[in-house]
């Protein structure tokens, strides 16, 4: 794969709560060996109640995420009603899926997770790469440091845990990641999705220094 592409390397967590959802990520964007890009927004709003965390070349997700945007704004005026999370998600899944499958000398890989609430309550989505959509009720990781997110997530997750002890979980997640992933790190933010709206409620930018 050609060094000079921008990826965002990643680590990125979604958890279900009792009271509504969190998503986690850490900042880092890499171009092969080269840590490009140090404060990297990977939790990205959509609507005032659906954002959603990327994964993947960042040039894809960028394009995907103001498509998504621009076409649920125009669906919510033609037919004058909020957009379901569902009908976000399926809508975004459907971008994901014709991207992969186009043409290009650079592969327009994307992994998103979507979380929001409507009418219906709060909903969680893992959009895979290829295109796939999966509700998830609990937890989900993507990126490259997933592997490490979901081992601290399967050991101390607990059905109906709070949104506070959520994002208590996340951080604990991401941090795990970022201590092994070289394509994590740089810092950590984490969104919670609740009755209120979407708030960022933790935002922390580190570095790791060697004095010689």
């Amino acid at each position: 794969m050609d060094n000079t592409e921008l990826k965002s390397g990643t680590t990125t967590i979604g958890i279900v709560c009792k009271d509504g959802l969190v998503l986690a990520a850490d900042k880092r964007a890499t171009s092969g060996y080269l840590i490009a890009w140090k404060k990297f927004d990977k939790i990205v709003m959509i609507t005032e109640n659906v954002a959603v965390t990327v994964a993947g070349t960042v040039s894809d997700v960028q394009l995907l995420t103001k498509y998504l945007k621009a076409e649920l704004k125009l669906k919510d005026i033609r037919t004058g009603r909020e957009t379901t999370v569902k009908e976000a998600a399926s809508l975004l899944a459907n971008f994901v899926y014709s991207n992969i499958r186009k043409f290009s000398l650079i592969p327009g890989i994307s992994h998103f997770i979507v979380g929001g609430k409507d009418s219906a309550g709060f909903h969680m989505y893992d959009l895979s790469p290829d295109g796939s959509i999966v509700e998830v009720d609990d937890y989900i990781s993507s990126g490259s440091g997933s592997v490490m997110a979901f081992g601290v997530l399967e050991t101390l997750y607990k059905k109906g845990l709070s949104v506070d002890e959520g994002v208590k979980l996340a951080a604990k997640g991401v941090n795990a990641a970022v201590q092994r992933d070289i394509a994590s790190g740089n810092g950590i933010d984490i969104v919670t999705i609740t009755k209120d709206g979407i708030k960022k409620v933790f935002s922390r930018e580190f570095e790791m220094k060697i004095e010689v």
